[in-house]
């Protein structure tokens, strides 16, 4: 491949992998990428465009462009009896992905499996929709039904205090309604494998962001009826499934020891986490955790009784639960230290 052919071949890589976060100013930023004039970059594009990759919308100031989706397609279900998360996939679903590399694949059906069952078992709808698009960079999958909502489900059969805290619960894992039938993993390895994975219900939005480990969590003016769940994740993605499962799970039997929750969610709007209370909120189930990485992003500053609760009475109670705090400010950093200088039990 001679010099030039081997340019060309970057700009237009570049062009398609980042035309979705910049379909209006694609031009501007590949002509400033790679020193070159912004028609030199146009003629990349319109063969693009030529080639049936790139769909051009508008004109002059208005003028933005898309990727073509190889697939994109919808299909919808009656929720019964005979609905099986398998055939889903394996006739429906399947088919349009054909292509991708195996180890986004094998994500893909985790995904959707997954996903589709929790409608069938807990939905307690009669709709469900599963929608796919296929680009180049990214594929888009939603699953949608029709019944109670996920987090008032979760809120009314487990007693939880509201929605709120069925997104703090749902986010450690092991959580479920139905404990004869399901591990309550599901939602917590999925939402791990995804490059993106939201789940919006009622007025709330739930997202997390696997490659920068945030967590977003919004309330909506519209209600939503049912449950919206959207998995993204790049075609080129070398994330592995089992190195997902991996991470959270050890021992001969590979359970599920570890886990990673956004201490955020155990705060209620623009609240400061302080109390004991708030504190044995964040604390409840785990004990059923060997390790759990607390995630202080977001969070500014902690109370005495809040840290005093988690890393001094909690520590005492459960010795052998190693607690990870992370992304933690410098005032919370103090504020840990601090009950932990107080521990009996803790040795440095």
């Amino acid at each position: 491949m001679s010099r030039n052919q081997e340019q060309s071949k970057k700009i237009v890589s570049y062009v398609l992998m980042n035309v979705r976060e910049h379909p209006k100013d694609i031009t501007n930023i590949t002509s400033q990428e790679f020193g070159i004039t912004r028609p030199a970059v146009l003629r990349h594009i319109r063969k693009l465009i030529d080639n049936g990759v790139l769909v051009v919308h508008g004109k002059t100031r208005d003028r933005h462009y898309e990727l073509k989706p190889f697939a994109q397609e919808k299909f919808e279900f009656k929720i019964n009896n005979d609905l099986r998360e398998d055939i889903v996939w394996r006739e429906y679903i399947f088919p349009l992905l054909k292509g991708l590399e195996s180890n986004v694949l094998k994500i893909c059906s985790h995904g959707v499996t997954e996903m589709v069952n929790n409608v069938i078992d807990h939905s307690d709808g009669n709709k469900l929709s599963v929608e796919v698009t296929y680009a180049i960079d990214l594929i888009d999958i939603l699953v949608i039904d029709n019944g109670i909502g996920i987090f008032q489900k979760l809120r009314s059969e487990l007693n939880l205090d509201d929605n709120i805290h069925a997104i703090l619960e749902l986010s450690k894992g092991k959580l479920t309604t139905d404990p004869e039938h399901h591990t309550g993993e599901g939602i917590f390895f999925t939402s791990r494998s995804f490059d993106r994975f939201i789940i919006a219900s009622g007025n709330l939005y739930f997202a997390h962001e696997e490659e920068s480990g945030d967590w977003l969590l919004e309330e909506q003016e519209d209600i939503l009826q049912g449950t919206v769940i959207r998995m993204q994740i790049k075609t080129l993605s070398n994330r592995k499934l089992f190195d997902v499962f991996n991470k959270y799970t050890s021992g001969e039997d590979f359970g599920f020891t570890k886990t990673h929750i956004p201490v955020a969610l155990a705060r209620y709007g623009d609240e400061n986490l302080i109390s004991r209370s708030q504190a044995k909120r964040l604390l409840a189930r785990f004990d059923r955790f060997r390790e759990i990485i607390l995630d202080f992003d977001g969070v500014d500053s902690i109370g005495q009784a809040f840290a005093d609760e988690i890393f001094r009475v909690f520590q005492n109670k459960y010795p052998d639960i190693h607690l990870s705090p992370i992304r933690a400010s410098a005032d919370v950093q103090k504020m840990i230290k601090r009950a932990k200088a107080h521990n009996n039990n803790q040795t440095d």
